[in-house]
């Protein structure tokens, strides 16, 4: 891995030891420990308020980029930066085809969760998508 892989892989291993110590749980980034991320992702709406700001941006970067190496680990592809979105993404399937994902957004504590916003739910949709990508398919999970 590069330096940049190296990171996203090293703020993972945070997220790891939040939980660990927090709950007493293990993530082993399997999707089905994508669950236990959303457990996380609710008991921090009650304590986020309290996150300074560096706490904030901390606890979203380490948990989106847990949900990027589960991905990674699973499917394979690169991680890079999308400027957009000012955030990594995973790219699986170049360069056959691009399927990708950011998720920072989708781990922001204190934001509703419904289904569409569930972690495992979104996760399987770009799992899904990835496994049957086609040439030329082009898509971005946000």
């Amino acid at each position: 891995m590069d330096g940049f892989q190296d990171e996203m892989a090293r703020m993972a291993e945070h997220a790891v030891e939040l939980v660990r110590g927090h709950r007493g749980g293990t993530l082993d980034f399997s999707a089905r420990s994508l669950a236990d991320v959303e457990d996380m992702q609710e008991d921090a709406t009650e304590w986020y308020a309290a996150f300074d700001e560096d706490q904030a941006v901390k606890f979203v970067q380490w948990f989106g980029c847990y949900v990027l190496e589960v991905g990674r680990r699973e499917l394979g592809g690169q991680y890079s930066r999308h400027g957009e979105h000012a955030q990594p993404v995973l790219v699986v399937g170049e360069p056959e085809f691009r399927v990708a994902m950011i998720t920072w957004d989708r781990v922001r504590a204190g934001s509703p969760v419904d289904e569409a916003g569930n972690v495992p739910f979104f996760y399987e949709g770009f799992a899904e998508r990835a496994r049957r990508g086609r040439p030329g398919d082009d898509v971005l999970y946000v």
